[in-house]
């Protein structure tokens, strides 16, 4: 396999340097953060859930990385158990470690609707609850552990993958809705409180992108479609799209750009 390391903007030197953690790294917008933080000089941890069908993705991912002469540590496990997290966090401080990105881009939640015809098709408490910690909570017990462990110093980067989804509704999207919600609201939060260590904290309201998430949402055809004629660019974000705003972000000069729900949707939203 072909090295696809390349850098970015014309730069012919990578520009940022140590580890980028990466929660939900096997696909999707954390896979192609993966690799484009990777060719812009980066070594990945990765976490991921995956079973052993799709672990040949993740090989790809991994061997795209060393590509670029960068390390690659994954692991697979779930991100929202809090020893399992541990775990992580205790092997990336016994290499010594300096954490310069963290990507937060877990999708796993539960669609139903909130209160259907019939109590029994509606959303559990436990659906309700796990929903909000994968993809809202496990942001701040992250960002604390790397921060707390010294793993994140200043001129650290945080970041959060959200959608339109945080204002808008869509059949039985409520508890994600809720979860992206309060995963924006995490952030302005954690803005002000790192920002005396020096540390941004953004979040990326992607559009919509054709990726293994979005298709497990029921209706995501119209979805696609309605996005297609929406948007002024004339097709869908992708997960490359979004990875270089990310790489461009992280660089030392973006510092200043803090507390903001980032558009990275070829102007999809706009129309309505």
């Amino acid at each position: 396999m072909g090295s696809i390391c390349h850098s970015l903007v014309g730069d012919p030197s990578p520009s940022l340097q140590g580890w980028a953690l990466i929660l939900g790294a096997s696909s999707g917008f954390g896979g192609a953060c993966a690799i484009k933080l990777a060719q812009a000089g980066m070594d990945i941890a990765g976490v991921h859930l995956d079973r052993r069908v799709t672990l040949v993705e993740v090989e790809k991912i991994v061997s795209s990385i060393r590509d670029c002469g960068r390390q690659a540590r994954f692991y697979n496990i779930n991100a929202a158990d809090a020893e399992k997290r541990k775990g992580v966090i205790d092997d990336l401080c016994a290499m010594k470690s300096h954490v310069g990105v963290l990507v937060h881009s877990l999708a796993f939640g539960a669609l139903k609707p909130l209160i259907a015809s019939d109590a029994q098709g509606s959303i559990s408490t436990s659906q309700v609850q796990m929903t909000l910690d994968v993809m809202a909570n496990t942001l701040v017990y992250w960002s604390q552990d790397v921060v707390h462990k010294g793993l994140m110093r200043q001129g650290g980067r945080i970041f959060a993958m959200t959608s339109a989804g945080s204002a808008r509704v869509w059949p039985f999207y409520g508890a994600v809705s809720a979860a992206k919600a309060a995963l924006e609201s995490y952030v302005r939060q954690m803005a002000m409180e790192l920002g005396p260590a020096g540390i941004s904290v953004n979040a990326i309201r992607a559009g919509v992108t054709d990726t293994p998430a979005l298709r497990k949402i029921p209706g995501y055809e119209t979805m696609i479609r309605t996005a297609l004629t929406r948007n002024p660019m004339g097709r869908l974000t992708t997960p490359d799209d979004i990875a270089r705003i990310v790489c461009l972000l992280a660089h030392p000069d973006a510092g200043w750009m803090t507390g903001n729900v980032i558009g990275a949707d070829g102007g999809e939203i706009l129309a309505e």
